[in-house]
């Protein structure tokens, strides 16, 4: 596996050498390197390497749009990204592009000899770090989705140490209905019903309920 050639691409100089020297020391078959997106291009297309180790953000050129390219020039180097990006949609566009490896850069060391093997034969190699986090934000929108939009708001302002009168004015509902809302929030969720859950709950989600 280690006689397929392989080309890498990322414009931070260090983290290329990083990469480059571990490979190399490794006794990968690397065959060039380049700095922004227009030189991995070129390289792949001048050396036709088996595998493209690319950053997902360059220069002149991203790591998807140089495998956007190949796809469409029928260039058969298969394409490894490897980013610091967690985005669902850029994971999502990767897949939808078929690309062979997708890995998070703070785990490429101790993935990128699992990555190469897996793409060497053939298969493709999510990152199961990427996958797990992608699994858990996924979880927690979900848990958001079985409320209604004035649940949503409630807890929004639960989130932000209102109180439920101060809700109740805000919203220009009954103090009542408040409790009700708070009521059919905690149940939805799954919570126990003890008096600070759903607050420990908004806190901890905050991000999500922007």
């Amino acid at each position: 596996m280690k006689s397929k050639s392989i080309i890498i691409a990322d414009d931070h100089p260090l983290l290329l050498k990083g990469l480059s020297d571990f490979l190399l020391e490794k006794g990968y078959n690397v065959v060039g390197s380049g700095e922004n997106g227009r030189e991995a291009f070129n390289l792949i297309n001048r050396l036709n390497p088996d595998i493209a180790i690319l950053d997902i953000q360059m220069p002149f050129m991203s790591g998807i749009e140089i495998a956007k390219k190949c796809h469409s020039n029928r260039i058969n180097t298969k394409i490894v990204l490897i980013t610091f990006h967690k985005e669902k949609e850029l994971y999502k566009e990767a897949k939808d592009l078929k690309i062979f490896g997708y890995i998070l850069k703070e785990f490429a060391l101790e993935e990128i000899e699992n990555c190469i093997q897996t793409v060497s034969e053939g298969n493709a190699y999510f990152s199961p770090k990427i996958k797990e986090l992608l699994a858990e934000d996924m979880g927690e929108d979900e848990e958001l989705k079985v409320l209604t939009p004035s649940e949503k708001k409630i807890l929004k302002l639960i989130a932000k140490d209102k109180t439920n009168k101060e809700i109740a004015n805000l919203l220009f509902i009954s103090y009542r209905t408040v409790e009700k809302h708070r009521s059919n929030i905690i149940t939805k969720l799954k919570l126990e019903p003890k008096t600070n859950s759903l607050l420990i709950w908004a806190k901890e989600h905050q991000e999500k309920l922007q």
